[in-house]
């Protein structure tokens, strides 16, 4: 089955205060070391990428410009996928994906999933709260061995994907609006080293984790 990424570097970085898929981690960018785990899968890798931004590559083989929302990012990604059976979105901030886990969630949608994400077990008490007289108290603690932590990549069947975005609706993910199709979304394992780049100090982080070898 033929498998296509798209890697989403379209955000503008403001809780970063700047361009953080551009940032230099290692001896490459934030999104070099995205794409390059994505290519261990994918025989077409797409990114998205902010406007006017769209003249650098970073590895990838084709770049569009992203859209108002991170939905409308990956629909203009997946315009670039043509015909790939397997489609993968993947967040360009997670720059320490593993190749592993980028297998993980294609091998899931090759033995017959739609869907399939990774997610982390959550080890702390969780509670809802609420806002009463000015206070903010707990309505509600939540059964945590019901919830996972949710990473990229995600991988999908093509058209289950399309089917999807077809909505134009917005989600925080993709499997969100896959889910919104009643499909059934299987999960793997994700990875704790798996960090999302939000503020600078998570560079340092990230290079903390990966021994300053990335």
């Amino acid at each position: 089955m033929s498998v296509a990424c798209v890697v989403v570097a379209g955000g503008a970085g403001s809780r970063f205060g700047g361009l953080k898929q551009f940032a230099q981690l290692g001896g490459d960018t934030v999104t070099g070391h995205s794409i390059r785990a994505a290519r261990s899968v994918a025989s077409l890798v797409v990114l998205v990428a902010p406007q006017g931004h769209t003249d650098d590559k970073q590895g990838a083989d084709i770049v569009v410009a992203g859209g108002a929302t991170r939905a409308d990012s990956v629909r203009a990604g997946l315009s670039a996928c043509g015909d790939a059976e397997i489609i993968v979105v993947h967040d360009a901030a997670r720059p320490l994906a593993s190749p592993a886990l980028f297998a993980a969630v294609v091998g899931a949608i090759r033995d017959g999933a739609e869907a399939c994400i990774p997610g982390l077990g959550i080890t702390d008490t969780v509670k809802r709260i609420a806002q009463s007289s000015g206070e903010v108290i707990v309505s509600e603690t939540i059964a945590r061995d019901e919830l996972v932590t949710v990473q990229t990549p995600q991988a999908f069947r093509g058209e289950t994907l399309k089917r999807a975005h077809a909505s134009k609706s917005d989600a925080t993910d993709d499997a969100g609006l896959v889910e919104a199709l009643g499909t059934r979304v299987v999960v793997v394992l994700g990875e704790p080293s798996n960090i999302k780049i939000t503020h600078p100090e998570d560079i340092e982080h990230a290079e903390r984790i990966s021994g300053g070898v990335v």
